[in-house]
């Protein structure tokens, strides 16, 4: 058959980046990020915690084609910011929040296996 491997949608080939950056020559303070191997889960939560960014002006991703796994993050900012520093923060920040769910996720379950122990 003509499909591609699974594990192609996964693994990035080697010598490839994860993320590559490209300045937007024709608006100030835009850029696009080129994120290899991933899809609209990345996109969408990467999408939303940029607009949260007061110095965000504009941020979207499309992914280019079905069978070509990666999505194309587009920023732009205002003069206060810089789009890799929007970028960078907003990474951050879902790993904060991430991090966070995590931990209250495992406190949770903890807390309910504590009570079926005690024959709640």
């Amino acid at each position: 058959m003509n499909a591609p491997d699974r594990y192609e949608r996964f693994v990035v080939p080697e010598g490839t980046k994860k993320v590559s950056y490209e300045r937007d020559t024709k608006i100030v303070n835009a850029a696009a990020f080129t994120i290899e191997r991933e899809e609209h889960t990345v996109g969408n939560i990467l999408r939303m915690q940029l607009h949260r960014d007061p110095n965000v002006l504009f941020a979207g991703y499309k992914l280019p084609h079905p069978l070509q796994y990666k999505i194309i993050v587009r920023i732009q900012t205002t003069s206060q910011s810089s789009p890799t520093q929007a970028y960078t923060q907003a990474i951050d920040d879902l790993d904060k929040e991430l991090d966070y769910l995590k931990k209250s996720f495992e406190d949770e379950k903890n807390r309910y296996e504590e009570k079926l122990r005690q024959g709640y």
